[in-house]
């Protein structure tokens, strides 16, 4: 009876059970035919939650920045061009798409995560609505191009410190469980192309190789995005859902027994293995990080 009890205890009491609503280039929600239609963009919400609450889960990762934009007023970021069509265009007849989804999943029992893409300013420089008060025309010199999309120059402390106001926001003004990034720090590598960092590297006059330099900036703003969090509503968690492989063995013998073209130590230079060995809490008092 005395194991039984130890077994039925030793039960965690609360099972993740989580699914990904991605919103860039409309691939769940909202429909491009729904641009100007805010009451088929609610149904339609409404049917994805209550067929994932049917299928078990209890908690939507949502998409709220996916581009430097946003699925909510913000005085920092314009609407998202996936919402209405262009970007900075508001929905009519108006409603907060943020305030509502939130909303729908706690009537229904379901954690509501706020997906956050960190870096990603524009999804394609060639064809993406951009808005004129868009943070790539405010500050320029906060992006480089790589490929055919711009991102926050990882190492620019203006635009880590702009990506964590846009956290502190949210987090302010709605009741959301957890702020969620996914695995988009560095973007994955483009064959025969470098990332646009050498000059910034220089200019930081660091000490690290390019590499460690790299990963520094990224935990840099992992660490700052936490304590953020934590000072402006210490009950909602922050998740990151990394690539699947930190690093493969021939490379680390910590690593997996995989043989990945990319991985997040070395491409995406996100050392998510020093995160979980160092615990975020240890982490924003330690002197690895700067």
């Amino acid at each position: 009876m005395l194991f039984v009890s130890v077994q039925l205890f030793a039960q965690p009491t609360h099972e993740f059970r989580g699914v990904w609503i991605a919103t860039v280039d409309n691939i769940d929600w909202p429909k491009r035919a729904d641009y100007n239609n805010p009451t088929n963009q609610r149904a339609d919400y409404i049917r994805i939650l209550d067929m994932h609450k049917k299928n078990g889960m209890n908690a939507v990762i949502v998409q709220v920045r996916p581009s430097g934009d946003a699925f909510y007023p913000s005085s920092l970021e314009p609407w998202s061009q996936w919402l209405t069509g262009t970007q900075g265009k508001a929905p009519t007849p108006y409603y907060d798409p943020l305030q509502f989804m939130i909303d729908e999943a706690h009537k229904r029992g379901m954690e509501f995560h706020a997906w956050l893409n960190p870096y990603r300013a524009n999804f394609n420089v060639k064809t993406a609505s951009i808005a004129s008060n868009h943070v790539t025309k405010l500050h320029p010199d906060w992006f480089v191009t790589y490929g055919d999309k711009k991102y926050f120059e990882p190492s620019n402390k203006q635009a880590q410190a702009f990506v964590v106001k846009v956290v502190q926001d949210i987090v302010s003004r709605y009741d959301v469980d957890a702020i969620h990034m996914d695995d988009y720090f560095y973007p994955y590598r483009i064959a025969g192309k470098e990332f646009p960092d050498a000059a910034a590297y220089v200019k930081s006059g660091s000490k690290l190789s390019k590499d460690d330099w790299r990963r520094s900036n990224v935990d840099s703003i992992i660490k700052k995005l936490h304590v953020a969090i934590r000072q402006v509503k210490p009950k909602v968690k922050f998740g990151i859902s990394p690539f699947s492989v930190w690093r493969n063995k021939d490379k680390d013998e910590r690593g997996s027994n995989t043989k990945a073209g990319q991985t997040n130590y070395d491409d995406l230079y996100a050392d998510i293995l020093l995160w979980l060995e160092k615990r975020l809490d240890r982490l924003c008092s330690s002197s690895v990080i700067s």
